[in-house]
C-alpha cells in the first residue's frame, strides 16, 4: 500500500464499488478502497445463492447489526437495521430487487433551485449506462442494454403471481409490463439483480473486474477511525487493521460508507451540529446541522394468506429439503435457490388524490420472514406493503468520540398524522386486492395479521407492533445547495459544504427518497457523481415522454 492516494474512497459497498470502479479508468489517478467488512468470497453461499439471503441479515459475520433507539411511537420497539459487513456492503446481502423509482420523484430531486442537475432527464442517462436489461427490446429507449449491472425480469410464471397481477386488476388498478420503464404505476414482474442464477451484487459487477488494474487498491477489514485535515481541507484518513493504526495520504477523500456511517464518521470529525458536537468535547470544524438530520427510511409489514392449493414455494422453507435444494443450485444454478422470490408486485395511489403512486407491493409466493420465520401452512403467499413517501423523520446523533460506538438511531416511524392514515389506507388497498376473485382458488385465508385486526385502531396497533425495517435508510447527508440550511452536499461537485477535497456519495446524500428499493438509485448516484468527480462531461439529459395520472389514457403500457 503506497503513502498517499488521487482518492480515497471510505467503503466498499454499493456507492464505493461504483467509484471505485469509474475513478480507477483514469489510469494516472491512484485509487484506494477501504472496506471494514471483510471480503466477499466467491465460495460463501450466503452472498452468492440468491434464495440464501435470509441468512445474512442478523448474523455477525455478514451484518453490523445496527437496531434504532426505542421508537417512541411503535410502543418504544427497537427496530434491526441489517447492513452489509462485507465487500459489497448491503448490495451483498440484500433482497436483490432493482426498482429505479418514480420519475417524478427525479423531478422532485430537481425542483429547487440549485438541484436542476438532477431531474429525471439528467438521472435517466446514468441508469441506463449502469444496466444491462435481460427481457427488455433492444429498442427500448427506457432502458439499458450495456451495463455491468445485469438484470432478470420476472420470470413470475408461478400461478400465484398471475392471480394477484390479475386481482390488481380486478381491484381497479393496471398492469404494466415494466415498472422501471414508461410507467411504474400498476402490477408485473420486478426486475432482480440476478443472473444465471447468481447474485450480482455491486461489488461483482463493478469492483472486482476492476481489481486488475494497478491504480486500484482494495484493504478489507478496514476500520476508517478519522479524516484527518489541514483546516478545512481533508489531507488524508486514518484506519485501523488487524490492530494496527495506518495513516495514509489523500489528494481527495470520499465518504461512501452508507447512511449511518456516513453523518457518523461526519460528526466524528467536527462536522454536524456545533451545540452536539461540543456537548461531546469535540471541536466543531464546519457548523452544519443537517448532518445526520432529515433521516428517512421506508416501513413494511407482512400481509400473508395460506394457500388452498400446492402451489407456493413454502415447502422449499422445509430444513429437509434445503440440502437438496442447495445442491441443485451448486451443480446447475437452478431451482427455488437460483431465485430471490421476489419476482413480481406493484406500485399503486392510496387514494385518487394521490398525484402518483405511494404504496410499494412485493409479492412472494410463500409465507415466510426475513429472519426466516415461516408462516404456519403447508403452502402461503404474502405482499410486503408499506408507504413509499411517509412525512416522519428521523436523526443520527453519535454517542461518543469513539468510532467503534454504534450513533444513536431514531427513524421516529409513525410520528404523523399523515403517516398513520397512509398505514391505514396501506392495509386497506392490500387486503381489497388479496381478497379479489382472480386469488380465490387460492386463498385458504389470512394469516397476518388475521380476520380479529379490522378497525384503524387495531390496524394502526398491529402495525406499531408488527412492522420492519425494509432497509432504506437514505437522506442523512442530503444533497442540498448551500441556501439550505439543512443541506450538507453540494449537489454540482458533491462536496461537503465549507469543506475541500471531502465529497460525499451515497444514499445519505439523496435528498429525497424514492418510490421503491433504493439500491438502483444509489447506483445511479454513484455513476452521474463519478463523472462530476473526475471532471467529465455529463451525459446528454434525456427528455422523453413517461406516465403521469390523469395526463395519460387510463390504459396507456398496460400488460396485454
Amino acid at each position: 500500500m503506497k503513502k498517499s492516494y488521487d482518492y480515497i474512497i471510505i467503503g466498499g459497498g454499493s456507492a464505493g464499488s461504483v467509484l471505485g470502479s469509474r475513478l480507477s479508468e483514469d489510469k494516472d489517478k491512484s485509487v484506494l478502497v477501504l472496506e471494514a467488512g471483510r471480503s466477499d468470497y466467491a465460495w460463501d453461499l450466503f452472498i452468492q445463492m440468491p434464495a440464501a439471503l435470509m441468512f445474512p441479515s442478523g448474523n455477525r459475520f455478514y451484518d453490523w447489526k445496527y437496531e434504532t433507539e426505542g421508537e417512541p411511537h411503535m410502543g418504544g420497539r427497537k427496530v434491526a437495521h441489517a447492513r452489509g459487513k462485507v465487500l459489497g456492503g448491503s448490495s451483498s446481502i440484500n433482497g436483490m430487487i432493482y426498482q429505479r423509482g418514480n420519475p417524478m420523484d427525479y423531478e422532485g430531486w430537481g425542483a429547487p433551485e440549485g438541484m436542476e442537475t438532477w431531474k429525471f432527464a439528467n438521472c435517466l442517462p446514468y441508469f441506463k449506462k449502469l444496466e444491462k436489461t435481460f427481457g427488455a427490446d433492444k429498442s427500448d429507449q427506457y432502458r439499458g442494454h450495456n451495463g455491468p449491472i445485469k438484470l432478470r425480469r420476472g420470470p413470475a410464471t408461478n400461478p400465484l403471481f398471475q392471480a394477484f397481477f390479475n386481482a390488481g386488476v380486478q381491484a381497479g388498478f393496471n398492469k404494466t409490463p415494466d415498472v422501471n420503464g414508461f410507467r411504474q404505476e400498476g402490477f408485473g414482474p420486478f426486475d432482480s439483480q440476478i443472473h444465471n442464477g447468481r447474485r450480482v451484487s455491486a461489488s461483482l459487477a463493478y469492483l472486482r473486474p476492476a481489481m486488475k488494474r494497478k491504480n486500484l487498491t482494495v484493504q478489507t477489514r478496514a476500520f476508517v477511525t478519522e479524516i484527518n485535515y489541514e483546516g478545512r481541507k481533508a489531507t488524508g484518513v486514518t484506519f485501523k487493521k488487524n490492530g494496527k493504526k495506518h495513516t495514509v495520504g489523500a489528494g481527495e477523500v470520499i465518504l461512501s460508507g452508507g447512511a449511518f456511517n456516513t453523518p457518523q464518521l461526519l460528526q466524528l470529525s467536527g462536522i454536524g451540529d456545533s451545540e452536539h458536537l461540543n456537548s461531546l468535547g469535540i471541536e466543531t470544524r464546519v457548523h452544519l446541522p443537517g448532518v445526520g438530520e432529515n433521516f428517512e427510511d421506508h416501513l413494511e409489514v407482512y400481509v400473508q394468506h395460506a394457500s388452498s392449493k400446492p402451489v407456493s414455494e413454502q415447502p422449499s422453507l422445509n430444513k429437509f429439503k434445503m440440502p437438496f435444494i442447495g445442491l441443485q443450485w451448486i451443480f446447475g444454478r437452478k431451482g427455488p435457490a437460483a431465485s430471490n422470490h421476489f419476482e413480481g408486485g406493484g406500485f399503486v395511489r392510496s387514494n385518487d388524490t394521490v398525484e402518483y403512486p405511494n404504496l410499494m407491493f412485493h409479492f412472494l409466493p410463500l409465507a415466510v420472514r426475513y429472519d426466516g420465520q415461516k408462516a404456519d401452512a403447508k403452502h402461503g403467499f404474502q405482499v410486503h406493503i408499506g408507504p413509499m413517501y411517509s412525512n416522519s423523520r428521523g436523526s443520527l446523533k453519535i454517542k461518543s468520540k469513539d468510532p467503534f460506538v454504534k450513533p444513536k438511531i431514531r427513524f421516529n416511524y409513525l410520528s404523523t398524522k399523515e403517516d398513520e392514515q397512509e398505514w391505514i389506507e396501506a392495509i386497506k388497498v392490500a387486503r381489497n386486492i388479496l381478497t379479489q376473485p382472480a386469488l380465490a382458488p387460492y386463498n385458504d385465508g389470512e394469516i397476518s395479521p388475521g380476520p380479529s385486526v379490522q378497525t384503524d385502531e387495531e390496524i394502526l396497533d398491529w402495525v406499531k407492533k408488527d412492522a420492519e425495517t425494509a432497509l432504506h435508510p437514505s437522506c442523512s447527508a442530503k444533497m442540498g445547495p448551500a441556501s439550505d440550511p439543512m443541506a450538507v452536499v453540494d449537489p454540482e461537485t458533491m462536496k461537503v459544504h465549507g469543506m475541500e477535497n471531502l465529497r460525499v456519495v451515497d444514499a445519505s446524500a439523496m435528498p429525497r427518497t424514492t418510490n421503491g428499493n433504493i439500491h438502483s438509485p444509489v447506483l445511479m448516484l454513484a455513476e452521474k457523481a463519478a463523472d462530476i468527480i473526475r471532471g467529465k462531461k455529463p451525459l446528454e439529459p434525456e427528455e422523453i415522454d413517461y406516465y403521469k395520472h390523469g395526463v395519460h389514457p387510463k390504459d396507456a403500457g398496460i400488460m396485454k
